[in-house]
């Protein structure tokens, strides 16, 4: 398996576009998921929908990777997890510098999915002293002064930032000017890059309040259904209009109120 900076996935070379490489990963979750369960083949719709897309955009998605499938059988599981997987450039090992070890960074750095999906933990960088040679999921961390140099000898490309918003900026700076070209940005703020460096945004609190947004119009949407029905169950019945000819009064009859004169 190759590791750090020897190539680069093609996907831009090849002419994928950016929608496409962010469901890919979509799809390989799903396949690999069916690749565990011994699952030969899958149809396009199956697996749209274990991804949650539509099967023309799957389609169309696979068709850029040069997968076609076959009718009535479907796609091979095996061959596309490693069609997917080489076009995301996870044939190789990626070495990932984490950068601010408090919970979030502690959280990543225990996280198992890294090196299942080909990225190394190479180190966890603090710039707390009394955090220097503390063990976090069996990794040392290291001093933020040592980041260039272990970016240079572990050939690190990508880099993961988890620390408070206003040291974030000279972070990335320093994994730049030392060789990084892909950024996880955790921190709670807008990173500024030159070209040719990748930067993707994670932020918690937006997510939540997104869900809060959707949450409030759900509610005002049920509101609004609950006022709707008591207006009507409370709206008072409506007399029919007075016959043509007739002048609207009433008299007392053997069965009840008619009016007091008969159309003609």
């Amino acid at each position: 398996m190759a590791t750090g900076r020897t190539h680069r996935p093609a996907t831009r070379s090849r002419g994928i576009p950016e929608a496409t490489v962010a469901r890919l990963p979509l799809y390989l979750r799903a396949l690999t998921a069916l690749s565990e369960r011994s699952v030969p083949t899958v149809s396009s719709e199956e697996l749209a929908a274990a991804a949650g897309v539509n099967s023309a955009k799957l389609r169309k998605d696979f068709s850029y990777l040069g997968s076609y499938g076959t009718r009535g059988v479907g796609y091979d599981v095996e061959y596309l997890v490693y069609q997917i997987s080489r076009e995301l450039g996870l044939t190789q090992d990626w070495p990932v510098v984490i950068v601010g070890i408090g919970n979030l960074g502690a959280a990543l750095a225990g996280y198992g999915g890294f090196a299942s999906r080909g990225f190394r933990v190479a180190a966890l960088i603090d710039a707390d002293p009394a955090m220097t040679g503390k063990p976090v999921a069996g990794i040392p961390v290291q001093h933020s002064d040592e980041l260039e140099k272990i970016i240079e000898e572990d050939g690190v490309s990508i880099g993961v930032i988890a620390t408070p918003a206003g040291v974030a900026q000279q972070v990335c700076d320093r994994l730049v000017a030392a060789g990084v070209t892909s950024i996880l940005n955790f921190a709670p703020t807008v990173l500024s890059v030159p070209d040719g460096v990748d930067v993707r945004k994670v932020d918690l609190s937006i997510e939540l309040q997104i869900l809060a947004f959707h949450e409030q119009r759900k509610a005002g949407e049920e509101s609004n259904a609950e006022a709707d029905a008591g207006a009507e169950a409370e709206a008072p019945a409506v007399a029919p209009p007075a016959p043509r000819g007739s002048t609207g009064a009433t008299r007392k009859g053997p069965d009840g109120d008619v009016p007091a004169v008969m159309p003609a």
